[in-house]
């Protein structure tokens, strides 16, 4: 299945199609970035356990006043650097930076379809990446609260939930979500996992 996924990573990708499903409303006026727009990379870190593909998540502090997204569910991810090499590189040094994972230890399968979150004015490029076993994990506790691992199959087949959120002052209507096991996960990296999972859809691929 991991080399099937990685064929049809590089190939035709849902894009759009595939987001849109988790976007929540009034998103879809504010998709396009601006050339000033930072950018950044996650990586959605696959892995086998117990006989199950689980996908990886954290969870983001939510004392730093500083971040937008604080206390939401996210890849590890982050901000280009000077030193990075390539927005892949991006992805995997945030990786080990915030979860301790080592490059060695993941095989890049691909990248998924960029992404804007206007909310703080980031491009953000997905990568798909897989460990052969499941990491040890090592936390970095300034930037993540904690780590959830969850089946992709269990993901898959959830049926699609919506419900009234409140952010900061704000309650935003009918945001689609995924549960992970009471873990609210919902905007952008709700949308990245839905345009991952549309994709195995397409392609008929068995989890």
């Amino acid at each position: 299945m991991i080399e099937q996924l990685k064929d049809i990573l590089n190939g035709d990708l849902p894009g759009w199609e595939g987001q849109k499903l988790m976007s929540s409303i009034g998103y879809e006026s504010n998709r396009k970035a601006k050339p000033t727009s930072k950018k950044a990379a996650v990586l959605l870190l696959l892995f086998p356990d117990s006989g199950q593909l689980k996908l990886t998540f954290i969870r983001r502090p939510s004392n730093n006043p500083n971040d937008k997204h604080g206390g939401q569910i996210s890849f590890p991810g982050g901000q280009v650097e000077n030193e990075d090499r390539n927005l892949e590189h991006t992805a995997l040094r945030e990786t080990f930076e915030e979860i301790g994972v080592q490059e060695r230890e993941i095989t890049i399968l691909g990248r998924l379809s960029d992404i804007y979150v206007f909310v703080s004015d980031f491009l953000v490029s997905a990568y798909v990446g897989y460990s052969h076993t499941r990491p040890e994990f090592i936390l970095q506790e300034s930037e993540v609260a904690a780590l959830i691992t969850f089946p992709l199959s269990k993901l898959f087949h959830q049926p699609l939930m919506s419900k009234d959120h409140k952010v900061r002052d704000i309650v935003l209507k009918d945001v689609p979500y995924y549960d992970l096991d009471g873990e609210f996960l919902w905007g952008a990296t709700a949308m990245i996992t839905s345009e991952l999972l549309e994709l195995i859809r397409r392609n008929k691929l068995q989890l």
